[in-house]
């Protein structure tokens, strides 16, 4: 179990040669998810040796070009691999749209379908299986625009190797015990869980948060994390610019850490008109120490 972030895009706007445009796969208990799609995705998900026939659930946080135009290229490339199990795609109304024209226009077909979930203000749980729950969260931005909050779930408990092997307990009884169940010896002899078991390590919580102005509903709607990506598209010298376009700033986005006590930070969706990242990271820790880079091709594990 666990959470592990891998970084493939963590550029605004224009793709450059040093930046990708926003994307990241999210993987809990060896399953992948997509979040965002920008421009070059998939070229980045083949270069990082992501297996792309395993993710099975894309998360689109809005309709900028630069967090989803990537998509149909995916959808394309998985066909020409050969893929013939459905997908879901998860984003805001017109999503379905423009990418059901695209192939239509085109008279182009896949080998597999394509299933689109609307994401609205009233959305909250994404998607949610035995291993992890995946959440909406409405940012604050010039059009609708949604984070994605990544919960753990519990994990069974440990056993304890020593009480399992003195009471000689089967495999068979195994799976009711870690589930919390005490057990019976063949004797009659009533054994506590808390004697054969351990707890286990907290759940994990990531949330992913571009694009969006600061935003107080944020900091409310948000958990204590492990992880947070918060974008910085400017710094405080551009403050005036990031409250015209709904952006943050480095600033901006260590206050929502301190506030919402995230144990660890990461910046990214920097505007290319800063050549220099090194002052994203000192504005940051000037509020929030725990700050680091969205570094293209870094995983980041919980």
């Amino acid at each position: 179990m666990g959470i592990n972030v891998l970084i493939l895009g963590s550029g605004s706007a224009l793709p450059t040669v040093n930046s990708h445009q926003s994307a990241q796969i999210v993987e809990v208990n060896n399953h992948p998810f997509l979040i965002d799609c920008g421009e070059g995705t998939q070229v980045e998900l083949r270069r990082n040796k992501v297996r792309i026939q395993q993710i099975n659930h894309i998360f689109i946080s809005h309709l900028h070009g630069d967090h989803f135009f990537g998509l149909v290229g995916l959808m394309s490339t998985m066909h020409l691999l050969g893929r013939d199990k459905d997908i879901h795609i998860h984003g805001p109304k017109g999503l379905a749209d423009i990418v059901l024209m695209q192939f239509k226009i085109v008279a182009s077909y896949l080998s597999f379908k394509m299933h689109f979930h609307e994401i609205n203000e009233a959305s909250k749980v994404l998607f949610e299986d035995k291993a992890v729950k995946i959440s909406a969260l409405p940012l604050a931005h010039r059009i609708p625009t949604f984070g994605f909050l990544v919960e753990e779930k519990v994990a069974y408990r440990k056993l304890i190797v020593k009480a399992i092997e003195k009471y000689h307990i089967p495999k068979h009884a195994r799976r009711a015990i870690v589930e919390g169940k005490d057990y019976t010896t063949i004797d009659g002899k009533l054994i506590p869980n808390k004697e054969l078991t351990k707890d286990p390590l907290p759940p994990k919580k990531y949330a992913y948060c571009s694009d969006t102005a600061f935003s107080e509903k944020l900091i409310d709607d948000l958990p204590a994390l492990d992880l947070l990506y918060h974008e910085a598209t400017f710094l405080e010298e551009d403050k005036e610019r990031a409250k015209q376009t709904f952006h943050s700033t480095a600033k901006d986005a260590a206050t929502v850490a301190l506030k919402t006590n995230a144990k660890k930070l990461i910046l990214g969706h920097y505007s290319n008109r800063y050549k220099k990242k090194d002052k994203f990271l000192e504005e940051a820790r000037t509020v929030f120490k725990e700050t680091y880079h969205a570094e293209e091709g870094e995983t980041f594990s919980l």
